[in-house]
Order: structure tokens, then C-alpha cells, then sequence
């Protein structure tokens, strides 16, 4: 069962229809608010200041969204491990 698993390819076709972009995006969504409580939580312990925390959060916010979109971009120009 394993086995049958790994040996089927996956293809976009594929992918596109086990799960839909508007998944994609809302797993993105949650998963970034998910490590922003948690830079937040990081930050307030280290710095024992809420407001600095929230600052440090609210700026990790919008430069881990472009740095994963840099990223992506970046590995879209990979082809290791493209069909």
C-alpha cells in the first residue's frame, strides 16, 4: 500500500485537483499567523515588553511573506525534482 503510494507519480493535473488553490492559500495564511504568535511569544519572553514584541511581530509578518515568495520564485527556476 506504501509502496503503491511512492511508485505513482504525482502531476499537476493531479494536485490541482486533490486540493484546491484557495486550500493552499488558506493553509499559507494560517500557518504565517501561526508563526507570528509565536515570534511574538518568543519576543515578549526575550524582551519581557508586549509592545516591542507586537512590533517584531507585525514586521516578521510582511518579510516572511516576501521571503517565501522569493523563495518559491527561486525554486520555480530549479529543475531538480520537476517531471
Amino acid at each position: 500500500m506504501i509502496l503503491d503510494q511512492v511508485k505513482s507519480k504525482s502531476t499537476y493535473k493531479k494536485d490541482t485537483t486533490s486540493e484546491k488553490p484557495l486550500r493552499s492559500i488558506l493553509k499559507t495564511v494560517s500557518w504565517r499567523i501561526v508563526g507570528t504568535v509565536d515570534t511574538i511569544a518568543i519576543s515578549w519572553v526575550l524582551t519581557g515588553e508586549i509592545e516591542t514584541a507586537l512590533a517584531i511581530g507585525s514586521v516578521e509578518l510582511v518579510t516572511k511573506m516576501i521571503l517565501y515568495f522569493g523563495h518559491e520564485r527561486l525554486w520555480n527556476m530549479i529543475s531538480f525534482g520537476k517531471e
